[in-house]
């Protein structure tokens, strides 16, 4: 499906220069002079380089539609991700490049959302949320809860996120996977 440059958004796959890339991040720019375009960074979905591409209102470019389908995430072997398809109960590995900063998220029996082109999975999307335990959180400063201040803290995973100083060692919270911030206590 074609569309206008300043129709991208991010999150979309567009086919560009025989390659699948994924919009992360678009800025609209309307110069003084001249037409109004769109500032896209890319991602390549097959090898990872990045790009930054202007798109024009004139200019059209085609917009990938991907099919998703849930998959349960199981083990992992080495560097490959192994997923069973929630279906019919068959396996693939997946390297964990594929999830990038996310991969330390992920937890046995987690349901994820594979996204696939042509039958190829080219990207995995874990929930929103996930539940998690701190391991190691720093004291609280004296003097310093006069604001809203937070502290940093280690979860389960290994993964550095900021708290509310009541938060202490132990605790069950809620993370944001995407941002890597704190949501909430867990209940």
């Amino acid at each position: 499906m074609k569309i206008s440059g300043v129709d991208i958004r991010p999150g979309n796959i567009l086919e560009y220069e025989n390659g699948l890339w994924k919009v992360a991040k678009i800025q609209h720019t309307q110069p003084g002079k001249g037409g109004a375009y769109m500032q896209v960074e890319m991602k390549n979905l097959t090898d990872g380089r990045k790009t930054n591409v202007r798109f024009r209102s004139a200019d059209t470019v085609e917009k990938v539609r991907l099919d998703t389908k849930e998959f349960q995430y199981l083990y992992t072997d080495g560097d490959m991700l192994v997923f069973m398809d929630n279906e019919s109960y068959e396996q693939i590995n997946l390297n964990a490049d594929m999830l990038g900063d996310e991969a330390p998220f992920l937890q046995d029996g987690m349901q994820v959302t594979l996204e696939l082109y042509e039958e190829k999975p080219i990207s995995v999307q874990l929930p929103d949320q996930i539940e998690a335990e701190i391991v190691e959180a720093d004291a609280v400063v004296k003097g310093q809860t006069a604001s809203s201040s937070y502290k940093p803290a280690v979860l389960d995973n290994g993964v550095r996120v900021m708290v509310p100083p009541h938060i202490e060692a132990g605790t069950r919270i809620i993370v944001d996977v995407y941002a890597k911030e704190y949501v909430g206590k867990a209940s």
